[in-house]
């Protein structure tokens, strides 16, 4: 018997040093990055930062932050200060076609109409469009303030609206061949508002369904992707995650009543919140995405990898990966990654630390 159990532990011993550890799977959908898109003048620099850093670390989704810096065609009053050119965009088109990178423009559509004490193109050539009209911009911005201002909103219920901004986001996707668009849409804090003829004492989250259910309707016509930010998905107060990263109006609710198909990235700078789970749930796909703590974003990749290896064949694929913020302009970001010491909070540290922790076992 004693000879018996010895040959077992032996055997058991031996299976221990023998079987290979388990593998994480790091390989996501989605191995993306998120930065402004750059200036007219930077456009041959980005796409040098294309070929030499982000297709060795085999980046396949860039997101380049547009709003109304394009010289568009079809609403030219809204062109911002130096927009890029039809020729600028096909040379960034063409740098991600040859190495097989998904490219996808944003524009921030509903909230984030304005920034500081500068309201935006939509609205100060459209001003009939602003959810508060009564908000006057303030000579120097302060938070918190008494009109509870961080950035406008246009009216999701204004008859007008989607003409103007359809228009562009067509154009937009046109002119990037893209088979989806970014629309934004975090950090809302006007909507539904008290002052506004058309939405005071409507449901919230049935205005922000309403918007993202339009936005996404419209793409479809076109087979295109609508991706948005998840913050104003998520219940600020059950959770503890407040008002920036979460709904404190009810704009939450919104989760239920969106499309299934509308992509989700889920944003968390300080925590490794475990809100990718919460999506997938709700049959969303999702990224996480970080920003500048390289120390965050390492167990987000962490997290990510688990929750695609301990999910059912439905769940795996609605956690889609990873998604790099960089919230400077594309040139501050390009400076500090080649020139700058980077130190342990930086969107460039963050960006390397990411995507080496990435790297295919």
């Amino acid at each position: 018997m004693k000879k018996r159990i010895s040959m077992l532990i032996g055997l058991c011993l031996l299976g221990t040093i023998l079987l290979p550890a388990q593998s994480s799977d790091m390989t996501f959908p989605v191995r993306g990055l998120c930065i402004a898109a750059p200036r007219p003048e930077s456009i041959d620099r980005f796409i040098t930062f294309i070929n030499d850093e982000m297709v060795p670390r085999q980046v396949n989704t860039l997101i380049l932050r547009v709003d109304f810096n394009y010289q568009f065609t079809s609403h030219p009053e809204l062109i911002d200060d130096n927009a890029l050119s039809y020729d600028d965009v096909k040379k960034l088109v063409n740098a991600c076609r040859q190495h097989q990178i998904r490219l996808i423009p944003q524009i921030n559509l509903l909230g984030h109409q304005s920034w500081a004490e500068r309201v935006g193109k939509l609205l100060s050539v459209y001003p009939q469009f602003d959810e508060t009209p009564h908000v006057k911009m303030p000579t120097e911005y302060e938070w918190p303030n008494a009109d509870g201002l961080y950035c406008k909103s246009y009216c999701p219920l204004h008859p007008d609206v989607h003409k103007v901004v359809f228009a562009v986001v067509d154009e937009i996707c046109d002119v990037f061949e893209t088979d989806a668009f970014h629309a934004g849409m975090d950090e809302v804090f006007y909507i539904g508002h008290d002052s506004c003829s058309r939405c005071s004492g409507r449901d919230k989250a049935e205005l922000f369904a309403g918007e993202v259910t339009a936005i996404r309707n419209h793409l479809a016509l076109k087979n295109r992707e609508l991706w948005i930010w998840g913050d104003r998905l998520i219940d600020g107060k059950t959770t503890g995650m407040g008002m920036w990263e979460a709904s404190m109006n009810n704009t939450y609710k919104a989760v239920d009543l969106i499309p299934r198909d509308v992509f989700i990235c889920d944003w968390h700078y300080e925590r490794a919140d475990q809100t990718p789970v919460y999506f997938a749930m709700k049959g969303l796909r999702v990224v996480t995405c970080p920003w500048n703590r390289p120390n965050v974003a390492i167990r987000q990749v962490e997290d990510m990898t688990r929750f695609r290896e301990n999910a059912t064949p439905e769940m795996k694929e609605r956690f889609a990966g990873i998604l790099q913020t960089v919230w400077s302009n594309a040139e501050s970001f390009m400076d500090e990654y080649y020139t700058r010491d980077s130190g342990e909070q930086s969107a460039a540290a963050c960006f390397k630390a990411v995507f080496e922790k990435m790297k295919t076992p």
